[in-house]
């Protein structure tokens, strides 16, 4: 039997970690109704309200939590720095606005009396000392990656740097970007490509082209979101050499793809071109050194067309590495 009706949560949520979700977990077992309201003035620029509420709806689906409820930005906050008394008299004029009155207010805080009193409700605090999770969001925010340990990998997955290895084939860029996850102590998406060339005997369509595109944004998501995701991941290739493929290969390309190679200018924090310095290595469904050199100067076209800035890396795999982990700070 649920303990109260309806429970108030309020916090920044800046990021949403794992005592945020035992507060939560603890007022959905106890409570039949629980409204979250994300809250912070001035706002979080790189992980704003919207994305801070989507969090918890993905970790919390309405389908698994039916008495879940996340309520809106409300207009004109008061500043995170103005005494408790202004924020708990604006709390209770927009609940009231809003006809949401709590029997019962959680939070892991020492604010959390005094709110309750204000909208006559019962203070619930939950692991106030940080003992089952010795974390807060001020101590994340200052090395976030330090403790991602407290983030679920959904949340984590937004503060992961994508890192594209890019050049003609037979560049190294598959190696290269193994052993740079691997040297580095994160994950990588492979090339997904060649999962598709071979599915389809290298007889390829522009439709083929997009789902090479989209299968390996599929891929580099996944791979921020893996558990071994470390700070950065590497992707081997991107949509804007897919582009590249489709009209070498079918003299054309669907809009979908345009639109997807675009996005690759924001998409990535690093771009790296691996030169074409290597012996050019026939696997059976590779073209031949010439064409190679044309393949090279294409990619270098794109990135100088698009203005997207990149470091290119030389010589063998051990001195690529040296070179990738002097330009990341690394």
């Amino acid at each position: 039997m649920s303990e109260f009706a309806h429970a108030l949560i309020i916090g920044k949520f800046a990021p949403f970690h794992r005592g945020h979700m035992l507060l939560l977990e603890r007022a959905l077992a106890e409570c039949r109704r629980v409204s979250v309201w994300v809250y912070s003035r001035p706002d979080f620029a790189a992980m704003p309200s919207p994305l801070r509420r989507g969090w918890i709806r993905e970790l919390f689906p309405a389908r698994l939590y039916p008495g879940l409820e996340l309520l809106p930005d409300a207009p004109h906050p008061p500043t995170n720095a103005e005494p408790d008394g202004i924020h708990r008299a604006y709390v209770r004029s927009v609940l009231d606005g809003w006809g949401v009155h709590p029997d019962a207010v959680y939070t892991s805080e020492g604010y959390g009396d005094a709110l309750a009193a204000e909208l006559g409700a019962t203070h619930v605090c939950v692991d106030r000392a940080r003992e089952a999770v010795p974390i807060s969001g001020t101590r994340l925010r200052a090395d976030l990656h330090a403790h991602r340990q407290f983030l679920d990998p959904a949340v984590y997955a937004h503060f992961v740097e994508r890192v594209v290895l890019l050049g003609a084939e037979s560049t190294g860029k598959s190696t290269l970007t193994r052993v740079l996850a691997e040297a580095l102590g994160t994950t990588y998406a492979r090339e997904y490509g060649r999962d598709v060339y071979e599915r389809e005997d290298g007889k390829l369509t522009p439709e083929h082209f997009l789902e090479i595109a989209l299968g390996h944004r599929a891929l580099e998501d996944e791979a921020a979101r893996a558990p071994g995701a470390n700070q950065r991941v590497f992707c081997d290739t991107n949509a804007a050499t897919t582009l590249m493929w489709s009209y070498l290969l079918t003299g054309t390309a669907l809009p979908e793809l345009h639109a997807l190679a675009d996005a690759c200018r924001a998409r990535y924090a690093h771009t790296i071109l691996c030169a074409d310095d290597l012996a050019h290595e026939q696997d059976g469904w590779r073209a031949n050194t010439p064409v190679r050199t044309v393949q090279q100067g294409f990619i270098r076209q794109e990135l100088g067309t698009h203005g997207v800035p990149y470091f290119e890396v030389r010589g063998a795999v051990a001195a690529r590495v040296t070179q990738v982990r002097a330009a990341l700070g690394v």
